[in-house]
């Protein structure tokens, strides 16, 4: 994106932003989303998943995306620039598998997608203003494009939270932007057996929620037993270009 472009993008959107700005809550929320499936009435219908990755920074957790590889379970990763140049290993190792693994925006350093001076997501500062929130999505997306090819279509801010001011600055730059249902590893915070247990209350139709970038938690091990479980009842899995996502909050 050419810096005439982004300043005529900035013009159209700085109004909007700051419109919805004031109206947003104090406190960033969610995005709930679910796949957009038609349930049969068959108690043996087929049901469908999509298991989304993200890359936020630090390293490669290689143990869970061999396992996706040698299961057939596609993913959706969503990656910062950070990431992809901390880790060229795990980059060749996604890329070699375009067919199972589709990479989305995940921003350039991880930064939330709230807008406003001293304003955190878990701590996390967010965005000082709009020029920055618009440098965030678009470094991220340029980096997608350098490794795949193919510019992205979604994105996912950092924390999965947002304010409406974001929200209308990301989808004015034409991206959909990624919510879940199913948030199976908290961050990467979770044991083993309390993420088999969230996968197990799986239900059709779910976006599920975990990362990939933290090999010394129990997130490989939780995913690799819990999805082989949806896979035995019967689940199959997606990524989120292959159908359509309805949000529910």
């Amino acid at each position: 994106m050419n810096r005439i472009f982004t300043s005529m993008i900035l013009i159209l959107l700085t109004p909007m932003a700051f419109a919805a700005q004031r109206s947003v809550e104090a406190r960033p929320f969610e995005l709930h989303q679910s796949l957009n499936v038609v349930v049969a009435s068959s108690a043996a219908q087929t049901k469908v998943a999509a298991l989304t990755l993200d890359a936020c920074g630090g390293a490669f957790d290689e143990d869970l995306i061999l396992f996706l590889i040698q299961k057939n379970i596609p993913a959706t990763i969503f990656a910062t620039k950070r990431w992809i140049d901390r880790n060229p290993r795990g980059v060749a190792l996604l890329t070699a598998h375009p067919a199972l693994f589709e990479i989305e925006d995940h921003g350039a350093n991880h930064v939330p997608a709230v807008i406003g001076v001293g304003r955190r997501v878990y701590g996390i500062p967010g965005e000082p203003d709009v020029a920055h929130l618009v440098s965030e999505v678009t470094d991220g997306a340029r980096a997608i494009e350098q490794i795949t090819g193919s510019a992205p279509q979604w994105y996912r801010g950092a924390t999965a939270e947002y304010d409406a001011a974001a929200i209308t600055v990301i989808k004015s730059l034409g991206y959909k932007i990624a919510g879940f249902s199913l948030n199976a590893d908290a961050g990467a915070t979770l044991g083993r057996r309390a993420i088999v247990a969230r996968l197990k209350a799986g239900r059709n139709g779910d976006i599920i929620i975990a990362h990939m970038n933290k090999p010394r938690s129990e997130t490989a091990e939780g995913l690799a037993e819990g999805l082989t479980w949806m896979l035995a009842q019967g689940f199959q899995f997606v990524t989120l270009n292959a159908m359509a996502v309805r949000e529910s909050i």
